[in-house]
């Protein structure tokens, strides 16, 4: 103990693979004075027990390509440690048993070949050749990656942290961190205790990193940041020897919750069973090192059941081994990783919901280069721990939701797929009224928001598919109000952020890339940016009064938002406050949106007095609200905003005088299917903080010449003179049956160069719509649209037409009118 130093650039607190493998890639850029300090043993905590799976395929490209880099980085190691990792590429094999399931695996397979991973999709014949033990019953396809593998989980991570040593890190074992000095919103240093009391000390230190695994949440609470996790029981079991039995390919079967991989000549078979068992719930015992739980065979039982008759020579063999150990588990599926809001040195890499070992040496990366750099490498968005909301470390929602998680993994993973527990905690004011006339609701951000409306007698709940589910008609009945008359939908869950003082234009002038020197009333929408011109935030600003603005931003997205403002506010005088929950809105959009609230208002809602873009304070009903002339939808609308006490009462007001007009209550299916085909952005699918504003096609909205820098401006000019790198398309399928969601590859004159980045139905332009990115560095609009295009959906070229404007309303005639 007498060598833990008493000052460090970065104290890491976890020695699991993952927290190894950040003190490995830091070192790796050069950074000295880091300590890694580990309450027990390296690997003690999960690490030491995780199957060892490591694929390359992951949900979305940025994932995959993290997921890639630790099937690399994993099969150097032992050359550059001299530790055996037992890493093998034995590939592995995805198998579907029903027709549902295959249409899931191909349409990964499709992505994954856009994402250069190589995989093939193969017969149920070509299943049984490459693992002969498979009964193949009831198999409909399998999907086979050659490059996936298998390792020893204990010890890539004792690799990663003999590298990390190598290059001059402190990895301490049998040290708890105690307490967590903080100082603002930094953290100042850190207590810590040996294991036999013996010894104690503090460090101070310019940044933590909290790796801590399952007990990531109380390391959190320790440092003033929300971490959201939950320990769950993990179940598997490994066979006696099976005579004969060689190295076999990792066999994944999501139908039947189980995965199977070969052993030293034994099976390891594992579940990810349906209705999970949430552990910890009183605290992990202090004592927990190399721990296992109880067994539970009765829960174990039905995933035996099903593994003996898809592999009958399991009922030959004994059990060796059962396993049962915790894993941790996040509210959404996906791991933290990032700069944790609230705190400005404190980060996360936590929560890896049993996928740490294929996940840690690409997050290590990932973290390593955020944390030199002071901004992502690349798109984190999925991961970046921003996205957590503060209820959402409450421990009675994390034991609900948990139980669900953990069988998500292996559940169809079908698109509009609505988590099932934990519901209800965040309604907006106008949520029993909704209910009350057949509203759908889905959940976002904990938010519950009506997705689309079933008619009288219609069941009111989802059933997927990957075809056209049961709402479709629904939302396009929705759709062609939208178009066609008026409708009418809650945007309560959009975020709300308060910008005043007497500093705030000028606040705002420097974040965000538009000018916001204009009228009280004015809206403007505009983007903030980085200082490479990728976008952070997507937002619309409304000036208020001199010295106030109204930020407003997508829901999911709120918290990163309000922290990019905070963390970029240096000396200017403003207050920034989350006034979300403050005000309801209802946005009331159609060619006869004006009709109507002519009939609700005496104000004035005509171009001369109420142009597009600009707000008006309105009487409506007996109440009042604030009108905002604007859309998501690209048709003539406003959002109206009434306080919390009175938006009942608009919703009342608005509802009645719509009756004789059809008004007709829309969900956010009908909002998302409406703003592709008008070819507006969604944040984080569409833009992230890796597109340039001008290559998203949103240049217009950055205003270099306002007269004052801006985060991002020299990157913005710079690319205004160049040109657009590359271009973002709208492309519709010329047939109208195939569905389009994300991450489908495009082909230009049969050559795959990208995948969208959105994709949704256009009840309107009569078929599937996508928008996508395509590399045209040098090349004119004109020499890009002159190609042939097709989008390969679950492996079938359909031709599709492009465009660089909206197919929609292309000059915005509608919005305006």
């Amino acid at each position: 103990m007498a060598d833990l130093p008493q000052k460090a650039r970065v104290v890491i607190i976890g020695g699991g693979v993952v927290g190894c493998s950040v003190a490995y890639h830091l070192t790796k850029l050069g950074w000295q004075d880091v300590v890694l300090l580990e309450r027990k043993q390296l690997t003690s905590g999960t690490t030491w027990h995780a199957a060892g799976l490591i694929a390359q395929l992951r949900a979305t490209a940025n994932m995959t390509k993290l997921a890639k880099y630790s099937q690399e980085l994993y099969g150097a190691l032992e050359a550059e440690t001299g530790v055996a990792t037992g890493f093998k590429r034995c590939g592995s094999i995805t198998v579907a048993l029903t027709e549902e399931r295959k249409e899931e695996i191909f349409r990964q397979a499709a992505m994954a070949r856009a994402f250069g991973v190589a995989v093939e999709e193969i017969s149920p014949a070509e299943v049984k050749a490459k693992y002969e033990h498979l009964n193949i019953e009831g198999v409909t396809a399998g999907v086979w990656l050659p490059l996936d593998g298998q390792g020893d989980p204990a010890n890539i991570a004792l690799a990663l942290a003999k590298g990390a040593r190598q290059r001059g890190a402190v990895v301490q074992e049998r040290t708890r961190v105690t307490k967590i000095q903080r100082q603002g919103r930094r953290v100042t240093g850190v207590e810590w205790q040996s294991d036999d009391g013996q010894s104690q000390g503090h460090i101070a230190c310019d940044m933590i990193v909290n790796c801590a695994g399952m007990w990531g949440h109380e390391v959190g609470r320790m440092a003033g940041v929300n971490v959201p996790l939950h320990a769950c029981e993990h179940f598997y079991i490994v066979t006696e020897a099976i005579p004969g039995l060689t190295q076999m390919p990792v066999l994944r079967m999501p139908d039947e919750c189980a995965y199977y991989k070969e052993d030293a000549g034994k099976i390891l078979l594992g579940a990810f069973e349906p209705h999970a068992k949430p552990w910890g719930m009183a605290g992990i015992p202090e004592s927990f090192e190399f721990d296992q739980l109880p067994e539970d065979f009765d829960h174990f039982e039905p995933i035996l059941e099903a593994a003996v008759h898809r592999m009958p020579m399991l009922a030959e063999a004994g059990i060796h081994t059962f396993f049962n150990g915790p894993e941790s588990f996040t509210p959404d599926d996906a791991y933290h990783l990032g700069l944790a809001p609230g705190m400005d040195n404190v980060w996360v890499a936590a929560g890896f919901n049993s996928i740490g070992i294929q996940s840690a040496g690409g997050a290590g990366m990932a973290l390593a280069q955020w944390m030199e750099a002071g901004e992502k490498p690349f798109d984190l968005g999925d991961v970046d721990i921003s996205r957590m909301q503060p209820f959402q470390g409450n421990k009675h929602y994390l034991f609900e939701r948990s139980k669900e998680t953990l069988g998500l993994l292996y559940a169809d993973h079908f698109p509009y797929r609505q988590k099932a527990t934990a519901r209800g905690v965040r309604r907006t004011p106008f949520h029993h009224q909704l209910k009350e006339q057949g509203a759908v609701f889905g959940e976002l951000a904990g938010w519950e928001r009506a997705n689309w409306y079933a008619e009288p007698g219609q069941e009111k709940t989802y059933r997927y598919s990957w075809k056209r589910q049961n709402w479709f008609e629904n939302a396009a009945r929705e759709h062609r109000a939208i178009r066609e008359n008026v409708g009418m939908y809650d945007m309560s869950s959009f975020g709300k952020i308060r910008v005043e003082g007497p500093e705030a234009e000028a606040f705002l002038n420097y974040i965000g890339g538009g000018d916001y020197s204009v009228p009280v009333g004015k809206i403007v929408y505009t983007q903030f940016l980085n200082r490479k011109g990728g976008i952070e935030a997507d937002v619309t600003v409304t000036r208020l009064s001199e010295t106030a603005y109204l930020v407003v931003t997508p829901a999911a997205t709120r918290l990163a938002d309000q922290t990019w403002m905070e963390r970029n506010r240096g000396a200017f005088n403003v207050v920034i406050t989350d006034v979300t929950a403050g005000e309801g809105v209802l946005a009331v959009m159609g060619p006869n949106a004006r009709k109507l609230l002519q009939k609700v208002s005496p104000n004035d809602f005509s171009n001369a007095v109420n142009p597009f873009g600009t707000a008006q304070e309105i009487e409506i009903g007996m109440g009042l609200a604030r009108a905002h002339r604007v859309t998501y939808v690209g048709e003539l609308g406003w959002e109206i905003y009434a306080s919390a006490d009175m938006a009942g009462h608009v919703f009342e007001t608005l509802w009645d005088a719509g009756q004789d007009m059809g008004l007709k209550l829309c969900g956010m299916h009908m909002m998302d299917s409406c703003r592709i085909e008008k070819g507006y952005r969604h944040f984080g699918h569409d833009i992230t903080c890796e597109d340039h504003v001008v290559d998203a096609g949103l240049g217009f909205a950055v205003k270099v010449d306002k007269g004052c820098d801006f985060i991002g401006r020299a990157a913005v000019a710079e690319r205004k003179e160049s040109g657009p790198h590359k271009r973002l398309l709208q492309f519709r399928l010329t047939d109208p049956e195939p569905l389009l969601f994300h991450n489908e590859p495009i082909l230009r004159d049969g050559e795959y160069v990208g995948y969208l980045s959105s994709g949704n139905y256009g009840h309107t332009l009569g078929g599937a719509i996508g928008m996508g990115y395509l590399a045209c560095k040098g090349e004119s609009a004109a020499e890009v649209l002159a190609s042939t295009y097709e989008i390969d959906v679950c492996g079938t070229r359909v031709r599709a037409e492009a465009s660089l404007t909206p197919m929609y309303d292309p000059k915005s005639d509608r919005v305006k009118a």
